[in-house]
């Protein structure tokens, strides 16, 4: 948490030095929205999942943050949430969850729709150029030891031409009963490419689309909505 809100402030202080209100249209549990918050910028959070806003409450209360959440839909933005904000996010390609350029344009016009004048879109995605295609790919992320319980997690993705299922297991293993608990979480993406996604961002109204590397664990797309005078 503390690392993505270094680099996603330095970002946007970078490219929007006076930007203040900062609008998380995909929050999820509140990574983003409650680092960016302790850097002191002024934040709203919104997540289709009803339990991932539940979390980032208590996530913000447990360290005294100020952080109005609430549950929205990406396509449903700009009736959601009054006002103009200098900054909307929407991180860890979360975008991608939208199974089609329609949607994903439609969501990024909701997200221009809510940026104020001079103010910028920044989203962070995969880049899916760089990703294997096809059936049963593991992506292993390795194992840890805590309380005398070794887990051990990774991703199975399986390719149906642009789109892709995700299957993440997390495998439980009690060290001294030897007992072995499995849980699996399943997902559905869009494997769209940031080229795609920037033409879609200036098609949506952003200005000065373009990508950043080296800066985040993923490639950061940002747009500036420009004046309307």
């Amino acid at each position: 948490m503390e690392r993505q809100g270094a680099q996603l402030s330095a970002i946007i202080k970078e490219q929007w030095p006076h930007a203040k209100t900062i609008l998380d249209a995909s929050c999820g549990i509140g990574t983003q929205s409650i680092a960016l918050a302790m850097r002191g910028f002024n934040v709203t959070g919104s997540d289709l999942s009803s339990g991932a806003v539940e979390r980032a409450k208590k996530e913000a209360d447990h360290r005294a943050l100020d952080i109005p959440f609430s549950v929205c839909n990406m396509m449903d933005l700009s009736t959601h949430h009054e006002g103009k904000y200098d900054i909307v996010l929407s991180a860890d390609n979360s975008v991608p969850h939208l199974m089609n350029d329609q949607d994903i344009l439609d969501s990024l016009k909701q997200m221009y729709a809510c940026v104020s004048e001079g103010g910028g879109g920044v989203i962070t995605v995969r880049d899916y150029d760089q990703e294997e295609r096809g059936q049963h790919i593991v992506k292993p992320y390795g194992a840890r030891v805590e309380n005398g319980k070794r887990y051990f997690a990774f991703q199975v993705w399986d390719f149906v031409g642009e789109l892709y299922d995700v299957t993440f297991f997390l495998i439980e293993e009690n060290l001294n009963s030897k007992e072995v608990v499995t849980k699996t979480m399943r997902t559905r993406y869009y494997a769209i490419s940031t080229q795609a996604l920037c033409e879609l961002m200036t098609l949506a109204g952003f200005e000065e689309v373009k990508r950043i590397d080296g800066m985040f664990y993923q490639p950061v797309l940002i747009g500036t909505r420009p004046s309307d005078t």
